[in-house]
């Protein structure tokens, strides 16, 4: 027997039915809300902001936040397990920065929002 979700009454079943079509698959709505939960942590955002002009190296990002390497090292993992950022060995270093300009312009689009 299915358990009935919603206990209301549709008001307008018109526009739920032109907008039922529209609504992402749940894959879809989970992905966009890891994405959030990665980008919702203050920690990563301080990185992510450090690295939105300009690829760091752990050390200069450990510096910057006054962090230590590991703590920064644990933080960019997760970032870069999300897609959101990318790294790129030179000499001794790795150097991280933003992965596209997606992440940009979602790390743009969210201080513009919060800035109104």
């Amino acid at each position: 027997m299915a358990v009935k979700k919603c206990d209301c009454e549709v008001f307008n079943k018109e526009l739920v039915e032109k907008i039922k079509p529209l609504m992402p698959e749940e894959k879809i709505l989970d992905g966009l809300s890891e994405l959030f939960k990665i980008m919702g942590d203050k920690t990563r955002i301080r990185l992510l902001w450090a690295m939105d002009n300009s690829s760091m190296c752990v050390g200069d990002l450990a510096y910057l936040l006054d962090m230590t390497k590991s703590a920064v090292s644990h933080q960019l993992k997760e970032l870069k397990d999300a897609k959101l950022v990318i790294s790129e060995k030179k000499g001794k270093n790795v150097y991280y920065s933003l992965n596209d300009h997606h992440v940009k312009t979602i790390f743009e689009k969210a201080l513009e929002h919060i800035l109104e």
